[in-house]
């Protein structure tokens, strides 16, 4: 039994690239975050509320997105030893 390993290696490596495009989008997001709370003043605290909020948006689909690529990847993995396997214990029929 052979199954063709390379569409699902590529719909793995488009999740680790999205994964990877998440974590440099929270960085430049968490650039622009203020470490002070600034209580009296208006403009910032609003900045400061707009900068939490898309830090937990990317926060919640990068843990989403890590934790299905780690499973997928893992599936991929899986697959491949156990094909690996199978075809290194078939007795050739050929000699």
């Amino acid at each position: 039994m052979h199954i063709n390993l390379i569409p699902f290696v590529a719909v793995w490596i488009v999740l680790a690239c999205s994964v990877l495009v998440l974590f440099v989008r929270r960085r430049l997001v968490a650039s622009h975050e203020d470490d002070h709370l600034h209580v009296l003043q208006g403009g910032p605290i609003a900045q400061q509320f707009t900068v939490a909020n898309q830090l937990d948006r990317i926060d919640k689909w990068g843990k989403i997105l890590t934790a299905i690529t780690a499973v997928f990847g893992l599936l991929v993995a899986a697959a491949y030893v156990y094909q690996f396997f199978v075809q290194s214990a078939q007795i050739p029929t050929g000699l």
